[in-house]
Order: C-alpha cells, then sequence, then structure tokens
C-alpha cells in the first residue's frame, strides 16, 4: 500500500510501473536526486497536487 509518507525513491523502486502515474499528474522530475527523499505529500504540496486523490489512482 502507498501511503502519503512514502519516499518517491522507494515508490519507484519497488514500483515502477507507477512512474507513469506521477508523471501524468505533473512529476515531471522524477529523476531529480532531490525528489527521491521527497514523500508522496512533500512532493504533491510542491506540485499543487491533491495527494489523497494521487493515492486513489496509485493503489489501485
Amino acid at each position: 500500500m502507498i501511503e502519503k509518507d512514502t519516499k518517491i525513491g522507494e515508490l519507484l523502486e519497488t514500483n515502477p510501473e507507477k512512474a507513469e502515474i506521477l508523471l501524468a499528474a505533473g512529476m515531471h522530475c522524477l529523476g531529480c536526486p532531490a525528489s527521491q527523499a521527497e514523500t508522496l505529500e512533500e512532493a504533491c504540496e510542491v506540485h499543487g497536487i491533491d495527494v489523497e486523490e494521487l493515492l486513489a489512482e496509485l493503489n489501485k
């Protein structure tokens, strides 16, 4: 289960197919070193994305 405190790096390492969902949501800096240590919630705040909606999509 992907949660708000899941780090982007961990998410992509364990679920690389989810990158497509993150990119479609507007997170285009997935390869940036800084993004790897960010939580999903932090990344959503920076990009103006509703974390609950993204979580629902990621956990389908």
